[in-house]
């Protein structure tokens, strides 16, 4: 395939696949990635030829690196590593050395025996190749030890000494990267130079490259603070890291180590300004998953016949190193027991900055030979590491107890500590989890003519309680009588009719009503409802959401009863405790106002509530927009003289997420009520539902009304 579009589509979609299946084994993304850029490439299906590969989507590689070293300089704090700067220090260097030496020494003697007898390998190129494993060998993978970190919530010496000793790690092996490539092109191109006189040149181009790095940070801190926008900010950012790496590479200097030099600038400046880090990492995931699947589809099958026993080497002794290395560095730095056992199992991971150092090799000429084994030995060691690494990072936190909770619920209620959020959903949702809060304000005074009633389909015995009590307060607001109705199959004995409905009885008895009782015998739910609502003059029929069973049947129950329904058809979904002191109700348009307004002032009616109405703009909205709706949302309050005796809130906010929104602001209230437009099936296909949306995940008790179509 030469065609750029498709391939970036291609690669694009089926890296993504991989990885969707590769969290259900729960392998890492990268892991998935190159898996999926192996099958893509020459060794797989063959989609992605080594030509477009390497000449045409090289663009793509030159930005993830520049992103990936970036990010490296975002964790190197000088105030913060000064904390633990002898600590860190003595690991990083011991454990830097010591895979370097170990990786060195192994790489040198397999290489010198599996490549006997061919005339290539002297011992110049034998030595080069040794060196720039080694060299590789001596990165890290902040990305993956960063992402278990959080995942785990992780906190202590350990966790402290770890990100500290990657960000240093990466820095060591960078320099380290520019002396081996020095060294190495000093050897192939057999030049009298003496290696000081190598090192004196690679220590230049080191700070040629740092020098370049500091004064791209400083320009960068310059331009970020004259813009106001954060697609300025990103434009502009991308610009100069991007005119950077390009400037670095027309000198022959290191792209990455003056990448991290411009991050590494940013952060410390008194400002610390980190707008720009936070607006790359929305720009960075499809750069990633190109640059990786990249990497992967340059990775050749037939190679690692004499690569695949330098790659397992070139894998276990750099495991090796980082454990023996990191506990003698530890160890000689007095470190916590913690930090010396398990320090250098958490820096098994290696990932971008080892493949961006490849493909640097790559691209050097004079080194194609020696690419064509580095890069599968070193992306040999780079899917094992990302296979096992995250695992013994995870082992290596959990054994020092730095391990955290976010599996967990953060605040447990009685009977729910050691949930997974999960779990601890599914059983708010269940049985055991819902409970309603008994009624403890005054009793209602019905009215002395009650017109009309409130259905409520009386199902399950453990929300019963709930849609009677919800059943009552709008009929107390509409001046009708609440009333139960069982759906219960033609067939089945009924022995005891007052026994069936005891417990919504008793509940709308406590409330100060009479509760109306109805039997249907049919085997259609929704047929029984909608005869029930059309043989009586009903102002509102409640159901609630099905504690068991499938949620698309209780839809199309829904859909058909709505259908014929002349009434607001109020639709109960439970989730723990049934509180309705503070109500959410949010809004994108006032036309969702008047389809929920007759519910939310039947609950503002009775006890102590206080409502938020929560108007959700489109982000890119102006301020001037904002102040309209609010002009908006008032005018429409005074106009249908709608007051809660405890606080009315209105509130206009944009948002990038409504759902998001919606859930964050739901944390602080304790009832959801949300307006279902009236659509065909074919329009919620295409335009959704954010009600139904929001039902899926919401924390707390929501009810959605469906207003009847209107001709």
């Amino acid at each position: 395939m030469e065609h750029l579009t498709l391939a970036v589509a291609i690669l694009l979609a089926f890296g993504l696949v991989i990885s969707y299946l590769g969290k259900k084994l729960k392998l890492p993304a990268v892991t998935c990635y190159i898996l999926a850029g192996l099958l893509l490439g020459p060794s797989g299906f063959a989609l992605i030829s080594e030509d477009l590969a390497s000449r045409q989507l090289s663009h793509f590689t030159q930005i993830a690196l520049m992103l990936i070293a970036f990010g490296i300089g975002e964790h190197i704090e000088f105030k913060e590593l000064k904390k633990v700067a002898r600590t860190v220090g003595s690991i990083a260097l011991a454990e830097t050395v010591f895979t370097f030496i170990l990786v060195g020494l192994a790489s040198f003697l397999v290489s010198r025996f599996t490549m006997a007898g061919d005339p290539f390998w002297q011992l110049p190129q034998l030595l080069s190749l040794a060196t720039l494993l080694a060299a590789v060998a001596m990165a890290t993978a902040p990305a993956s030890t960063l992402h278990v970190v959080r995942e785990l919530e992780a906190s202590g010496p350990l966790t402290s000494s770890l990100l500290a000793v990657v960000a240093i790690n990466n820095s060591l092996a960078i320099m380290a990267f520019g002396m081996a490539m020095a060294l190495a092109g000093n050897l192939l191109a057999s030049s009298d130079a003496s290696f000081i006189a190598t090192a004196l040149i690679s220590a230049q181009e080191i700070i040629l490259a740092l020098l370049l790095g500091m004064v791209t940070g400083l320009v960068i801190d310059f331009v970020l603070h004259r813009l106001s926008q954060r697609g300025e900010m990103l434009s502009a950012g991308l610009a100069l890291l991007l005119l950077c790496g390009e400037s670095a590479r027309l000198l022959d200097l290191s792209p990455l180590l003056a990448g991290m030099a411009a991050g590494a600038t940013l952060i410390n400046r008194d400002k610390r300004d980190v707008r720009l880090f936070r607006a790359l990492h929305d720009f960075e995931p499809p750069i990633y998953l190109l640059f990786f699947t990249l990497a992967g589809s340059q990775l050749h099958i037939s190679a690692l016949g004499a690569a695949g026993l330098i790659g397992i080497c070139y894998f276990l002794t750099r495991l090796a190193g980082k454990i023996v290395g990191a506990r003698l560095g530890a160890r000689a730095a007095n470190s916590p027991p913690a930090v010396r056992k398990y320090l250098g199992y958490a820096l098994a991971p290696q990932a971008g900055v080892a493949i961006g150092l490849i493909f640097l090799i790559s691209a050097t000429p004079g080194l194609t030979e020696l690419a064509a084994v580095i890069t599968p030995v070193v992306l040999t060691g780079v899917v094992l590491s990302e296979l096992f690494g995250p695992l013994l990072t995870r082992f290596a936190l959990v054994k020092a107890g730095e391990a955290g909770s976010k599996e967990l619920t953060p605040n447990p209620l009685p009977g729910y500590a050691g949930l997974s959020a999960r779990a601890c959903t599914d059983k708010l949702r269940s049985t055991a989890g819902i409970t309603i809060v008994p009624w403890t304000w005054q009793k209602l005074v019905p009215p002395v003519n009650k017109e009309g009633v409130v259905l409520f389909g009386a199902a399950h015995h453990a929300t019963v309680t709930g849609l009677a009590r919800l059943a009552t307060i709008f009929a107390h607001h509409t001046g009708a009588a609440p009333m139960a109705v069982r759906v219960i199959p033609p067939d089945m004995p009924l022995k005891n009719e007052h026994a069936l409905f005891a417990r919504e009885e008793a509940e709308v008895r406590s409330m100060g009503y009479t509760l109306l009782k109805k039997v249907v015998r049919s085997n259609d739910v929704a047929q029984a409802l909608s005869l029930a609502v059309v043989q009586n003059p009903t102002k509102g029929l409640i159901i609630g959401y099905p504690i068991e069973g499938t949620i698309q049947g209780f839809q199309k129950v829904v859909e058909q009863v709505a259908e014929i329904a002349v009434c607001p058809v109020i639709v109960v979904r439970f989730h723990g405790a049934l509180h309705t002191e503070r109500i959410l109700v949010p809004l994108v348009s006032l036309d969702q106002l008047d389809e929920v307004s007759s519910v939310v002032k039947a609950l503002s009616r009775v006890g102590e509530h206080t409502i938020t109405l929560l108007y959700l703009l489109p982000y890119d909205q102006p301020c001037r927009e904002k102040e309209k709706k609010e002009k908006e949302l008032a005018s429409w309050l005074t106009m249908h003289q709608f007051k809660s005796r405890h606080g009315l809130h209105c509130k206009v906010v944009n948002t990038e997420s409504r759902l998001e929104t919606i859930y964050q602001e739901a944390e602080s209230h304790d009832l959801l009520v949300m307006g279902a437009p009236h659509r065909s099936s074919f329009q919620r296909l295409i335009f959704g539902s954010l009600a139904e949306a929001v039902s899926q995940n919401c924390q707390k008790p929501l009810l959605i009304v469906h207003i009847p179509p209107t001709d």
